[in-house]
């Protein structure tokens, strides 16, 4: 077994090789549908500082990918409408739009806890596309008020001499998990090991496909199976795990992966987002999912950027699919039960998410079209009942984790709390329908999603309609 492990490591190697060398004689192309190079991958990465009142941005530097650009140039336009920012790249001299992408932030999240009232913080981010042939003006935009407005300018010289075009360290073979076509025609989705040392390579390999077989189950990534590419990096770590604090657990990991994120103990995020972009940057990739090698419940997950699950949980599969739905369709939370470090909104707007409201217009409900006639607007449901039981969960959930107790416990506690909602919610007049429930976006009054359950919800297995054909319009971006 470990002979032919070499050899397939060897073979996956020379894959690699193989790409970084076509690329490596490429030189930047304008990056239109008529060119006929495929140009190389440029990233922006620049530091995003401030608090909740205040933001300013500077330039930390402008690098070349090792490899080609992954996405379909004929794609390069985002019309969604999706994130909280957009960054549009054009051609200085004609003003040209040639690339544009929404996204969300770790600071723009964090912008909106407490801590953010009264301190600055720092965040390392990072803007990628096809690598121009001359320059051009990026603009940064952040949605106020329902609109984009610019909030950082730079301009981008692919000539100019403190482009970084070397190679970072390689993180190791790249495994090939599914190839269905050319990067350019498929989703490119990059599954990434954090709190794997050397020695448990093979685990990573295991559970990156045990990754990918449980978002292949679930629809409607299951349908569009043939649409993605998936591909895996695991660089090694020095000890097994990553950082919990809550526990006293302060380890550095390749990734920098940790849970507690915004003092929310479940809640996992990487802020080490140069690490992260430098080890990435040998797949070709759009989207991330980074595997904790922890069985202690939790992930994360923020829109074009990453998500994360820990691998070894008994819920591994809900939460993996869950928080890749924020990841990959801008998908809302649309719980209201569990702490979250955010605060409230000061004034109700219209979310831009596909997938909750709060419903300013009944008569135009952003999902009317799936709505039965007969269904009313809002709906009604029993949510008295459902709330109670649910804030009897969370204490207990509380209090098991002061307690320090086995992670079986808590796993055996959500395994009764999901009984106990499927029980609740089938048996509603409006089950299955498509309307307008009331609780979602982390508040229990006058926010509203689309059915009574969804992955988006509770432990449920399943994606609602809206969500289901959020995710298929993004796939549509990507894929032929």
């Amino acid at each position: 077994m470990k002979s032919s492990a070499r050899v397939v490591g060897s073979v996956l190697c020379l894959f690699l090789l193989t790409l970084i060398g076509r690329s490596a004689h490429v030189t930047t192309g304008r990056f239109d549908a008529a060119t006929a190079v495929t140009p190389r991958t440029m990233r922006v990465d620049y530091y995003h500082t401030g608090n909740s009142k205040q933001e300013w941005f500077s330039l930390d530097r402008v690098v070349i990918e090792p490899l080609e650009w992954p996405g379909n140039l004929q794609k390069a336009i985002d019309a969604s409408g999706l994130g909280n920012y957009r960054f549009e790249v054009r051609e200085q001299d004609s003003g040209k739009l040639v690339y544009s992408r929404g996204f969300n932030s770790v600071f723009g999240e964090w912008s909106t806890t407490e801590e953010a009232l009264h301190a600055n913080r720092t965040f390392s981010e990072s803007l990628r596309f096809p690598s121009p042939a001359r320059p051009v003006e990026i603009s940064l935009e952040e949605r106020k008020e329902d609109r984009f407005q610019p909030v950082w300018k730079t301009v981008v010289d692919p000539k100019d001499k403190f482009v970084d075009t070397s190679p970072p360290p390689t993180p190791g073979p790249l495994l090939v998990l599914q190839k269905m076509g050319a990067p350019a025609d498929k989703v490119d989705l990059l599954v990434l090991g954090d709190g794997y040392t050397a020695q448990e390579r093979a685990k990573f390999e295991n559970d990156a496909r045990r990754f990918m077989d449980m978002l292949f189950a679930t629809s409607p990534f299951r349908e569009h199976r043939q649409d993605f590419n998936v591909w895996g990096l695991c660089p090694a770590a020095e000890r097994s795990g990553v950082a919990r604090p809550s526990s006293g657990i302060h380890q550095r990991s390749p990734l920098g992966a940790s849970y507690d994120t915004f003092g929310t103990e479940r809640y996992v995020l990487t802020t080490e987002n140069r690490a992260l972009r430098d080890v990435a940057s040998f797949a070709p990739y759009e989207f991330i999912e980074i595997l904790v090698n922890s069985s202690t419940y939790g992930g994360g997950g923020i829109f074009n950027q990453f998500a994360t699950v820990a691998i070894d949980n008994q819920w591994a599969g809900y939460v993996g699919v869950h928080e890749f739905g924020h990841q990959f369709a801008a998908l809302a939370d649309e719980y209201y039960t569990s702490d979250v470090a955010y605060l409230p909104p000061t004034t109700k707007t219209e979310p831009w998410e596909p997938n909750v409201t709060a419903l300013l217009d009944p008569a135009n409900l952003k999902w009317k079209d799936l709505v039965d006639k007969e269904t009313p607007i809002p709906t009604p449901w029993n949510k008295a009942e459902f709330d109670g039981f649910e804030r009897g969960v969370q204490q207990e959930r509380k209090a098991l984790r002061a307690a320090g107790k086995a992670e079986s416990e808590m796993e055996e506690l959500f395994r009764q709390e999901r009984q106990k909602e499927d029980a609740v919610l089938n048996s509603e007049k409006f089950a299955g329908k498509v309307g307008a429930f009331e609780g979602a976006n982390y508040e229990s009054n006058g926010y509203y999603r689309p059915e009574l359950n969804c992955i988006m919800f509770t432990r449920h297995n399943a994606f609602c309609r809206v969500c289901r054909r959020a995710i298929e319009q993004v796939i549509g971006m990507y894929a032929n």
